[in-house]
């Protein structure tokens, strides 16, 4: 793994982590648990640290960059498959996550 693809992962696994200790339900952050699971089943025992210190406690935040660094992993050939069904877990971890789903935001 180079560099560029560890940080890449690192980043995705610290944002993925920070969304299941800031969720809003139980059910919400378990399916982000499983995303993280599936993350690191993804790299095998090539899995970087975790480090959530300092990150925003805002939702919408941490779901946008989790995303952004999930679909940079293609880049640094993950499978795409790979990728687009981690991208699927981490939507049905954040529609589980909203206590009120008539309201608008996150």
């Amino acid at each position: 793994m180079l560099l560029a693809h560890a940080v890449t992962l690192a980043e995705a696994r610290s944002y993925i982590a920070a969304l299941a200790d800031e969720a809003a339900t139980f059910d919400g952050s378990v399916e982000y648990e499983h995303a993280l699971l599936y993350l690191d089943l993804i790299h095998g025992d090539d899995v970087p640290a975790l480090d959530t210190h300092g990150l925003t406690d805002d939702r919408a935040i941490l779901h946008a960059v989790a995303v952004s660094a999930v679909i940079e992993l293609a880049a640094h050939g993950v499978d795409k498959l790979q990728v687009e069904l981690l991208l699927d877990m981490l939507d049905v971890a954040r529609d589980r996550d909203n206590p009120n789903p008539e309201a608008s935001g996150f």
